[in-house]
């Protein structure tokens, strides 16, 4: 199933953003080494809208501005089933994996720092998540990112198999 992602107006959302990493990043050229800051942001509007974006610059005020504006060029939208994710679910990058589960109301966030960044921003208030080899920032993000992208919306995937809603079964014990 081959998907287009929409294109998503930054200018007409409220968009909040958050940094999740600045590092100190150093380029050794031939009359020594050259110091700059590379930021790591994560914005999203709260209601299912969120995007990331690095931005590198010699100072980190300069550095977290760039790194907002690459995350308006890189908006998804995320289905949530009222305030957790449809399903569970796993995204891989790189060396990094991080699974999504859904949770019940009051369990709240349960994730590290990059990924309780990334979901926050998202409009996601109870999951529970589980990052799994690469502790690396970026790597976290884009794997919490692709796990995001890979979300289904139960109605539209009930309207793809042809599938009229209707109640749960009643189980019966025999």
């Amino acid at each position: 199933m081959i998907e287009t992602r929409e294109k998503i107006d930054a200018s007409q959302l409220d968009l909040k953003d958050t940094v999740v990493n600045i590092s100190r990043v150093t380029k050794v050229v031939k009359g020594g080494k050259n110091l700059s800051f590379s930021a790591l942001v994560v914005v999203g509007d709260g209601r299912g809208v969120v995007g990331f974006g690095v931005g590198k610059a010699k100072e980190v005020p300069s550095a977290i501005k760039k790194g907002i504006e690459a995350a308006k060029k890189s908006l998804i939208r995320v289905p949530l089933n009222g305030t957790t994710v449809p399903h569970p679910v796993l995204g891989r990058f790189g060396a990094g994996q991080v699974l999504l589960k859904p949770a019940p109301d009051g369990t709240g966030i349960i994730a590290g720092a990059g990924v309780r960044a990334v979901v926050e921003s998202c409009g996601v208030q109870n999951v529970l998540t589980k990052s799994i080899g690469s502790a690396n920032p970026h790597n976290v993000v884009r794997a919490t990112f692709q796990a995001l992208t890979e979300l289904r919306d139960p109605a539209a995937v009930r309207r793809l198999r042809g599938k009229e809603e209707q109640e749960p079964a009643a189980v019966t014990n025999g």
